[in-house]
């Protein structure tokens, strides 16, 4: 998957532009018409979290969001955010971690070079868009507890 750096470039494909600035408050991240702001005093794998949010923005939101008490903006904040998810952390690669031998949440966030908090977030989005598990190919996800069981079929004899 994308590091920081890897990330940036394909944003730079998309002709999305993104600066890097020391910003006051709790703002890590802002989209605006094709240019990303990011908060440059964090480490290279937040800045990737946000990142992939903010790329969300570009390929799924329009106009001021900013305000959060609208219904329309958060359906489209949430939208943005399932996108980075999906970007950086697609159902398969539970898959994968599972047959890398990846036991817990914490050991996921490192196989996946995503925080522990972006991990929680997309774990959470994906159990309310499927419920408490999801087919993937010969795979069950569960997201409850979290595991991935894989099916098998059984060949009868003729």
């Amino acid at each position: 998957m994308f590091d920081y750096e890897e990330l940036l470039g394909q944003a730079q494909a998309w002709n999305v532009f993104v600066y890097e600035k020391e910003t006051k408050g709790a703002g890590k991240g802002l989209y605006l018409n094709n240019n990303i702001l990011i908060n440059k005093r964090m480490s290279a794998i937040e800045k990737k979290c946000i990142l992939s949010e903010e790329l969300g923005h570009h390929f799924t939101t329009h106009g001021n969001i900013i305000d959060q008490s609208i219904l329309g903006n958060r359906k489209q904040e949430l939208r943005a955010r399932e996108w980075g998810y999906n970007l950086l952390f697609p159902l398969e690669r539970l898959i994968d971690a599972q047959k890398e031998g990846i036991r817990n949440r914490f050991e996921l966030a490192e196989y996946l070079n995503v925080t522990e908090q972006f991990l929680e977030d997309a774990l959470k989005r994906y159990k309310e868009k499927y419920g408490i598990y999801k087919q993937v190919g010969k795979h069950t996800i569960c997201f409850e507890p979290l595991g991935v069981i894989e099916n098998y079929e059984e060949v009868m004899p003729k």
